[in-house]
């Protein structure tokens, strides 16, 4: 059991952990709430990633329209797949799957950023239009996580430099990034480049 006593943190405990095989390699899924919080945080762990090591890991945000639809608005679920896809080929490593739809505006948000994206406000600015930052995610939750599991190195799977740096100020040291680049698509293009210019993501 995975318990944390420290009054100050977000992620306190594990409340539920079963095996699940995914894609021909045994994993573990653990389940994490916030303190008195409703929403269920995901750890999945591939194999049996050495605790001393820097764990290859991706902080990979809910996305309902990406992960569940297949949606071509964005490139979230290329990224989930290519990253479960690494994982499974390596042998090991943490998918921390977090509960912040959408940025961390929420599913409802999320797709009334879409209609105003209708009449031609990009992702960012739409999200403007609504009274949100750019970014609302917290990745504190999974550095949180990556303690609790008894992690404090990652290579980290990410085009994102500011979860590396969110990271790093939670005290996990990021030895490396790699870089998970998938096909972009005529729907998905215009966000990337809107991704790459004003939220400085790497591609």
């Amino acid at each position: 059991e995975l318990i944390n006593e420290d009054p100050s943190i977000l992620i306190r405990e594990e409340r539920a952990t079963a095996k699940i095989p995914i894609k021909g390699i045994q994993a573990r899924l653990r389940i994490f709430r916030v303190n008195n919080d409703s929403f269920d945080h995901c750890a999945i762990e591939f194999g049996t990633p050495n605790r001393e090591e820097p764990v290859l890991t991706r902080i990979h945000s809910a996305c309902f329209t990406g992960d569940v639809l297949n949606s071509q608005k964005c490139d979230c679920g290329s990224q989930l797949e290519r990253a479960i896809e690494k994982f499974v080929s390596v042998g090991e490593g943490i998918l921390l799957y977090l509960n912040q739809e959408g940025r961390g505006i929420g599913l409802l948000n999320k797709v009334r950023a879409y209609k105003l994206q209708e009449q031609g406000y990009d992702t960012v600015d739409a999200n403007h239009r609504l009274g949100f930052e750019d970014e609302e995610r917290d990745f504190q939750i999974g550095a949180e996580i990556l303690h609790l599991l008894g992690f404090s190195k990652a290579k980290l799977m990410t085009n994102n430099p500011k979860k590396i740096k969110m990271l790093e100020d939670c005290e996990i040291k990021v030895v490396k990034r790699v870089s998970l680049l998938t096909q972009p698509t005529k729907q998905n293009l215009h966000y990337l480049r809107t991704k790459a210019k004003k939220s400085g993501h790497l591609f």
